[in-house]
């Protein structure tokens, strides 16, 4: 009796022809499917102006002042613990009013931490820093 070889080759022929066929398929079938279109609804602009933020101004002798852009550009000089307080005040006439810090180039990035934290522990939102764009 003759003993079998095993056969250590695999016939790839039938898989490939099983990929031409669907390959067609695909080929013929993707133009004809209909992209669906989306229907979005529109969305009404706000009624409420944006609202002009107010700046806190840290100078280069570490002293600061306050200025409320939506009453004018005339700043006001204020101290540590009036901080926290005028902002809160402003905050609770209008809430979407945003805070943003200008500190000087020749302040220390400290001073401009420490008054953001300060804010921060107030449970003061939105706050930003003002930054110059370069020319």
């Amino acid at each position: 009796m003759r003993q079998r070889r095993l056969m250590n080759q695999i016939n790839v022929v039938p898989y490939i022809d099983v990929m031409l066929v669907l390959l067609v398929i695909f080929m013929v079938t993707a133009p004809m499917i209909q992209t669906g279109n989306i229907d979005l609804p529109s969305v009404g602009k706000s009624s409420e102006p944006p609202v002009a933020p107010l700046e806190v101004i840290v100078r280069a002798d570490r002293s600061l002042a306050l200025r409320d852009r939506s009453k004018g550009s005339d700043e006001e000089s204020i101290d540590r613990s009036q901080l926290a307080g005028l902002i809160k005040a402003a905050q609770a006439k209008n809430p979407q009013q945003a805070v943003l810090i200008a500190g000087d180039r020749s302040v220390r990035y400290e001073e401009v931490l420490n008054i953001m934290d300060l804010l921060q522990q107030q449970h003061v939102t939105r706050i930003g820093l003002l930054v110059q764009p370069k020319r």
